[in-house]
């Protein structure tokens, strides 16, 4: 396992460069690197392996994907929960992922990694800082031939705020769902009044 880690380590810093182009935060990559190594230490091996898988499938998967790809939101999903599954290792009692999608918003073609720096920044500045529960809840729908998708989370409002971010994330999902859909589609953010975060994003459906 420590040879994997390691060799996992060395496939991480080969990839931050591409990471950085799909908006993968390279600290995510040492972040888990390091989890896995505390697990190795602990000898939580079954952990530790199922961390391994997640993380290789995850990497490989990103690489492999050409950013400008639509892919149906369903397999967008599938990656993200593997993202999600290498984060729930990391926090198992603070991170809770509630998925709402409709059947029809499952068929719906998504830019490939489209969530992935909505889901990063609510693990980032929700679950990372927090001493309790939160919870990431992903919605999807169609209405109208549009598909409209939100991405929000809890804040914990006893822990230490992070901080403020660059808003690149955010300013990357505009500029991809701009050049692909033009101003047909769009993406908003709030503060709700309870503290948590929630982002907004509407494209059209079928295309």
């Amino acid at each position: 396992l420590e040879r994997r880690a390691n060799e996992y380590r060395l496939e991480a810093k080969n990839a931050q460069i591409r990471a950085l182009h799909y908006q993968i935060n390279p600290h995510f990559l040492f972040n888990t690197l390091n989890s896995l190594s505390t697990l190795v230490m602990r000898g939580s091996s079954v952990e530790a392996e199922a961390m391994i898988m997640n993380l290789s499938s995850f990497l490989r998967s990103c690489l492999e994907m050409d950013p400008e790809k639509l892919v149906t939101l369903d397999d967008e999903i599938a990656l993200q929960t593997l993202y999600l599954d290498i984060e729930r290792v990391r926090f198992p009692n603070r991170l809770a992922v509630h998925f709402d999608v409709s059947d029809a918003a499952r068929t719906a073609m998504v830019p490939v990694l489209i969530l992935q720096p909505l889901i990063e920044n609510a693990i980032k500045y929700a679950v990372s800082p927090s001493r309790g529960n939160i919870s990431v809840r992903i919605h999807a729908h169609v209405d109208c031939a549009m598909l409209h998708l939100t991405v929000e989370n809890d804040m914990d409002h006893n822990a230490t705020p992070p901080p403020s971010g660059t808003g690149l994330g955010l300013r990357n999902v505009r500029e991809r769902l701009l050049t692909r859909f033009g101003t047909a589609a769009g993406c908003d953010n709030e503060r709700r009044d309870d503290g948590g975060f929630i982002v907004r994003l509407w494209l059209p459906h079928g295309q």
